[in-house]
């Protein structure tokens, strides 16, 4: 079994830190959310691709096996498959991992397109000129990208709740 993972948290930063401490703790902040959206997208695609296939190697095998009638041991078996199939289709849509993949895809591109911004403010602009406000806006910016991930994460649980109860 392995070892529970650290959550995902920012470092609290010290007080009173200039402009350009601000703007590359920005900068810190953004790189560890976007290795965590990274993670999480590559789980999420590995678990939706794997039950996307095998779905497709039950369906194939349940079909060649249907296909061998004369033996009532390979119908039961293909039967048998064909109710697996079912069971592994409904998988997908509970636990949303391939929507999860795609909204990790779009959290993932918008923290490098805020890192590149952020990058190229830092080297372009001299540190007695950094505005500090601009980096406000960019984390503005980053704290919008979390908010959006957090609600589109909560649709996805809201969708997969049963009716009338909570999962």
């Amino acid at each position: 079994m392995k070892p529970p993972k650290e959550p995902v948290k920012s470092a609290t930063p010290l007080a009173g830190l200039s402009t350009a401490e601000l703007a590359q703790d920005l900068l810190s902040r953004i790189e560890r959310g976007n290795a965590y959206a990274k993670s999480r997208k590559n789980r999420f695609r590995f678990r939706s691709s794997s039950v996307k296939l095998a779905s497709l190697i039950l369906s194939v095998a349940s079909t060649i096996i249907l296909g061998l009638q004369e033996l009532n041991l390979w119908t039961g078996i293909a039967f048998a498959l064909v109710a697996v199939v079912t069971v592994v289709n409904t998988l997908e849509p509970f636990f949303a991992w391939r929507s999860l993949w795609i909204v990790m895809e779009n959290t993932q591109y918008r923290f490098y397109r805020l890192r590149d911004e952020l990058t190229y403010y830092i080297a372009a602009t001299p540190p007695d000129q950094l505005d500090e406000a601009k980096v406000r806006r960019m984390f503005d910016e980053y704290q919008r990208t979390w908010d959006q991930l957090g609600n589109r994460w909560m649709e996805f649980r809201r969708a997969s709740e049963p009716l009338g109860g909570v999962s």
